[in-house]
């Protein structure tokens, strides 16, 4: 094969991994181009050193994504995960629960939509107190004491 047969085919995968969004044929189109190169840049290689270097190439660009730069993109944001995002946020007591009356707490940012919540806390509280979210029960979350 010539070195612009390998360059189409390159060009021809990264273009499908467009629309397969796999992030995998990718790498074979990489793999593709750089035997293109080196069939450029060493012509009178056979073609089963170009399908050996293909094969490897892809493999070891396949192999480096999954080892390396995958685990880096992973989505580390608690985004979609309402409960888990909203798990020890702090907050400042409005008021302190009296009896069957619950106490509101006020968080900087909105906690899922709203930035005053009821809360249920076994620990005596002040006004201004500092409080972490420790679970849901409803619509009421069940805090505890910061210092």
């Amino acid at each position: 094969m010539l070195y612009w047969h390998w360059l189409a085919l390159g060009l021809a995968l990264l273009m499908a991994e467009m629309f397969l969004a796999s992030f995998f044929v990718f790498w074979f189109g990489l793999g593709a181009l750089l035997v293109g190169l080196l069939t450029w840049l060493q012509p009178d290689i056979g073609l089963p050193a170009q399908l050996l270097a293909w094969t490897v190439s892809s493999g070891l660009f396949t192999g480096l994504w999954f080892r390396f730069l995958r685990p880096r993109m992973a989505d580390r944001t608690r985004a979609g995960n309402a409960r888990a995002a909203a798990i020890g946020e702090i907050g400042r007591v409005l008021r302190t629960p009296e009896g069957e009356r619950r106490g509101v707490v006020r968080f900087t940012t909105p906690l899922l939509g709203d930035d005053e919540w009821d809360f249920i806390c076994d620990d005596p509280l002040a006004i201004g107190d500092r409080v972490a979210v420790k679970e849901f029960s409803g619509n009421t979350l069940i805090v505890e004491k910061r210092d």
